[in-house]
């Protein structure tokens, strides 16, 4: 006699599969934190030894052999690496806020932040955003190529005033500048270049833009009255619980661009936008802008609307780390003056 058997869903096996994983991801960062963690107290045993006198720096040698031939299959802890650990600790020795990030991130990560940043302050950022974001070694190479510290504490992101709102966590999410130099983009490119590359390449910009933006839609189809429009492009970020409409432009910044694109956010907002999401946002991504114009533009705009810029090749690291150097600097003299007038 046949009998029919229950069949189970397919739902049902990406469940368990979603055990699996969570499993998995729990037992890697365990494994790493306790990494961390070691190679932290190996660093400070080191560092702790040779600042007492106890040690020279020939005895972190003889360390790295004595190890190598006691646990011969023990790999990672050579002359070069013993001391990478030793300059850990130093480095973040009684900087108690970011202790916590420290075994959040692979020690690839820890290193390339620890030999890339060139001050506390850099490092901090990296540590936050690599965590945040979760970069890949490869991603956060590429930030440090990008200079995006650098042009994060020079370009400040610049928002309407609707923007900081409705949405102020805004300005933690969005750039001033896009690089975008993955496209290869040639000298003269169109708008049409432009959106059929960053289609193309659109694993490399949602990285870009930031780890909680979500693609809706190219060409994304609105309707006002008996017309027809179409947005370049559509995002919605988790975070800020909004939809993200971005504008391409080429040439440089017009103000009368905002006029259009707070037609678009009106009409998101009345016809697309969910009853629990937020009110949309406008970026609009030109080639270059004016930043007086922007900032003369966005005063007086009710528009939740941003300014930024795209990049089509890595900026000049060099000339950007010049001009933090002398913002810093700008910045220590204004505290001295200000101590001395106290």
């Amino acid at each position: 006699m046949n009998t029919l058997q229950p069949q189970a869903e397919p739902q049902d096996f990406a469940q368990v599969l979603a055990l699996i994983q969570a499993a998995r991801g729990r037992a890697y960062q365990a494994v790493n934190t306790a990494l961390i963690e070691l190679y932290w107290q190996i660093g400070e045993h080191i560092s702790r030894k040779i600042s007492a006198a106890e040690w020279g720096d020939g005895v972190v040698n003889q360390l790295a052999a004595y190890i190598a031939k006691t646990q011969p299959g023990l790999r990672g802890f050579t002359r070069r690496n013993l001391f990478r650990m030793r300059q850990f600790y130093d480095t973040y020795q009684g900087d108690a806020k970011v202790s916590a990030l420290l075994t959040q991130l692979p020690w690839t990560h820890n290193l390339i932040i620890l030999n890339q940043a060139k001050r506390a302050e850099e490092r901090d950022f990296y540590l936050r955003m690599a965590t945040q974001e979760k970069w890949t070694s490869r991603e956060l190479e590429r930030q440090f190529k990008t200079a995006l510290f650098e042009r994060v504490v020079l370009n400040p992101t610049k928002v309407s005033s609707a923007v900081k709102q409705s949405h102020p966590q805004a300005l933690q999410v969005f750039k001033d500048a896009y690089v975008v130099e993955f496209l290869d983009l040639p000298v003269g490119h169109s708008e049409l270049d432009l959106h059929r590359g960053l289609l193309a390449r659109l694993k490399a910009f949602l990285i870009e833009l930031g780890r909680d933006f979500c693609f809706v839609g190219s060409e994304f189809p609105v309707q006002v009255g008996g017309r027809d429009f179409a947005l370049d492009l559509l995002f919605f970020h988790r975070g800020l619980n909004c939809l993200v409409a971005i504008e391409l432009k080429v040439g440089s910044f017009e103000p009368e661009y905002l006029g259009k694109l707070s037609f678009y956010l009106e009409a998101l907002d009345r016809d697309i936008r969910k009853p629990h999401e937020n009110p949309a946002i406008g970026v609009l991504l030109c080639a270059n802008k004016d930043d007086e114009v922007v900032e003369y533009a966005l005063s007086r705009t009710a528009s939740p609307a941003l300014i930024a810029a795209y990049e089509t090749q890595l900026p000049d690291k060099a000339l950007l780390q010049s001009k933090l150097h002398e913002f810093y600097a700008q910045d220590a003299g204004s505290a001295g003056d200000a101590g001395e007038h106290a």
